[in-house]
């Protein structure tokens, strides 16, 4: 399969139910900001519409901590965790250890996007797709800018709908801290037919390392007898992408 190939889904015997965020090394204090400029500020001012991501979420978190700031905290959480995979996360403890928040801040934020889930449906929004590598990389390749490499799960139905997209780990990549039950426990929970997984280099470098492959075997192995599959593994960087699936397989 090339990655210009489209995904095909196997049989199996399951039935389904019918930035702002700039780098830099220096952030202004919230409270150095002219007024019009404070998040809340800005929201009694302009509305909520007027805000960008970072401070609806600096909002949320009310404030920062000893050792970090209320904005920069933000901006962090976005940056290293991305908009897409925060929408989908349920778990609290999960979130705040992930990216360093204290675990009160990390269910604030939880709990507002658990309302915005509640309120917004199908009809509201068209599911994404995800039908060839390219649509995946697309979907992901906001990973590829993330200074750890970040290992990241998309869990697909039998139409190749996105229904639940979520980070399973934060750091290198190896067989020892990847374990199978942390891919596949939220397919099983989601009734998903299929997952995608993959993973940034931050060193910009597409060739599969040793524990890219090894990996990726033992969950191809995992989802045979689990009856989910393992539809692909992407390496994404900023510029490009390759199939460590493609690479076992050749």
């Amino acid at each position: 399969m090339t990655q210009t190939d489209s995904y095909r889904l196997a049989d199996h015997d399951i039935t389904l139910a019918h930035s702002d965020i700039p780098s830099g090394r220096y952030t202004i204090k919230v409270k150095d900001l002219p007024t019009e400029q404070k998040p809340r500020e800005k929201m009694y001012m302009l509305g909520a519409k007027s805000l960008t991501i970072a401070e609806l979420v600096a909002i949320l978190l009310g404030t920062g901590t000893r050792k970090e700031e209320v904005m920069s905290m933000a901006q962090r959480i976005l940056r290293e965790y991305g908009e897409k995979a925060l929408t989908s996360e349920l778990s609290p403890k999960k979130f705040a250890e992930l990216v360093d928040i204290p675990v009160g801040k990390a269910s604030q934020i939880i709990a507002a996007l658990e309302i915005g889930r509640r309120f917004f449906s199908e009809k509201y929004g068209k599911p994404a797709y995800i039908k060839t590598s390219q649509q995946a990389y697309e979907h992901l390749k906001v990973i590829s800018y993330g200074k750890k490499e970040q290992l990241r799960a998309l869990y697909l139905n039998s139409r190749y709908q996105i229904i639940h997209d979520e980070i399973i780990s934060v750091g290198s990549l190896t067989s020892n801290i990847v374990h199978p039950r942390e891919v596949f426990q939220p397919a099983i929970e989601q009734g998903a037919i299929a997952v995608l997984i993959a993973h940034n280099h931050p060193s910009g470098s597409l060739e599969p390392t040793e524990a890219d492959i090894n990996t990726t075997r033992q969950l191809v192995e995992a989802g045979n007898v689990l009856g989910v599959e393992l539809l692909d593994h992407l390496i994404i960087t900023s510029k490009s992408y390759t199939s460590v699936l493609n690479f076992i397989q050749e």
